[in-house]
């Protein structure tokens, strides 16, 4: 009987446990988490907008444990892992033993070094259910609120604070709103929706310092041309580090993330690592997936690692619904095509014959195909005229020799 424990309950800790009580249904398996519920990070707007509560956005069903004969270490953060003998400590004092671990302790907010921001009680993240619980206690003391960065991240905990009756204002250092995933025209639409619940953008501008009160929460922010914004409390939404530390403290090869080879095993003996720890994509269904693979090697599979989607995101803001994947950016030597209508608006990036960004607002169906084009650097030479109308049958067929489905050559 082999004894596996997981570190993290998100995305990839919770479909890598599943995953391996699938393959090993009597073997132990331990999970610990630093928060007492499985929740889905894509969902915490949905719970500080109260449109539903902590077991609302429980993505594995609130039996999971019990039901998968799991034991679930809640509320404990691990200090160390000792490689040697096999051992994860955590607590005061405790320790379980593994003979295959997973790290998968995800990524956490970031906080610049402006004046007061690190000390101040009222700067929060919005990574985790524990963030979110102190941001809707904060709330209930004051509504204007302050954001720092407008993502996809920023603008989740936007859009949930004004469906609240918050007074929000958005700072951000790029000219536009979601400036990794849009163009200036996509950047607009949303800007404008948000605009009209009440939001207040202020593009192209930082914090630079703060006023303090007393007891050292800030009142007001001072953005970088003077100006005084005053607020309640502020969230944090500019950026995301991976949770490496228990990897650095423990000798296992780290640097920006925990490294991993094509089998998501990093440099210690029997120890995998998946999802936003590791560096290779910061989307839930990635992190999914290096949980499943990390599982099925752990619970001796021998398989690879498929390379992510670039750069992918989804996000549906007051009814409007986008779809980003590549690089909106590099456009130089690139052909630009776009589609644009009342209702809907498409962009296409193609370089060297290869779709390389790809963007959809309003209508994203069909997205699947997009994703693949670019992830696997399909040639789409001379389907320009209909690449915003391409099916998977403008590339693949039946071969005239055996009958068989084949890429079309």
């Amino acid at each position: 009987m082999e004894r596996f424990v997981i570190i993290g309950a998100g995305a990839a800790g919770i479909s890598a446990a599943r995953v391996l009580r699938e393959f090993r249904p009597d073997d132990v398996i331990t999970v610990i988490s630093t928060d007492e519920k499985i929740h889905s990070r894509c969902m915490l707007h949905k719970y500080l907008g109260h449109e539903r509560d902590a077991d609302g956005i429980n993505f594995a069903g609130t039996d999971f444990f019990e039901n998968n004969n799991i034991i679930h270490i809640a509320c404990e953060t691990v200090s160390k892992i000792d490689t040697e003998n096999k051992t994860v400590y955590f607590g005061e004092g405790y320790s379980a033993p593994y003979d295959k671990l997973l790290i998968a302790t995800g990524s956490g907010f970031f906080i610049p070094p402006i004046p007061h921001f690190r000390e101040a009680p009222n700067v929060f993240g919005f990574r985790d259910l524990s963030d979110a619980l102190k941001i809707d206690e904060a709330f209930g003391k004051g509504k204007r609120v302050f954001i720092v960065g407008s993502g996809l991240v920023g603008l989740d905990a936007a859009s949930a604070l004004c469906h609240r009756g918050a007074e929000v204002s958005i700072a951000e250092m790029a000219p536009r709103v979601m400036p990794l995933q849009t163009d200036e025209y996509a950047a607009s639409v949303y800007q404008k929706v948000f605009e009209e619940q009440g939001c207040r953008f202020l593009l192209g501008i930082g914090a630079s310092d703060a006023v303090v009160d007393g007891e050292g929460n800030i009142t007001e922010v001072i953005l970088s041309n003077g100006e005084h914004i005053p607020c309640d409390f502020i969230i944090m939404a500019a950026g995301v580090r991976p949770r490496i530390q228990i990897a650095l403290d423990s000798g296992i090869a780290a640097e920006r993330a925990i490294q991993t080879d094509d089998h998501l095993r990093t440099s210690a003996p029997d120890v995998y690592a998946a999802g936003d720890c590791t560096g290779l994509s910061g989307v839930w269904p990635d992190a999914v997936e290096q949980g499943k693979v990390a599982a099925r090697n752990m619970a001796g599979v021998d398989e690879v690692y498929p390379k992510p989607y670039p750069f992918k995101n989804t996000s549906n803001f007051f009814g409007v619904t986008m779809l980003s994947v590549g690089r909106l950016d590099l456009t130089d030597g690139a052909e630009i095509l776009v589609h644009k209508t009342p209702k809907e608006y498409k962009k296409a990036i193609i370089k060297d014959g290869r779709l390389t960004g790809y963007l959809s607002l309003g209508d994203i169906s069909n997205s699947g195909l997009y994703l693949y084009l670019i992830r696997e650097g399909i040639d789409v030479s001379g389907k320009q005229d209909k690449i915003f109308r391409l099916t998977f049958a403008d590339f693949y067929g039946i071969n005239e020799k055996n009958g068989e489905f084949a890429y079309k050559t």
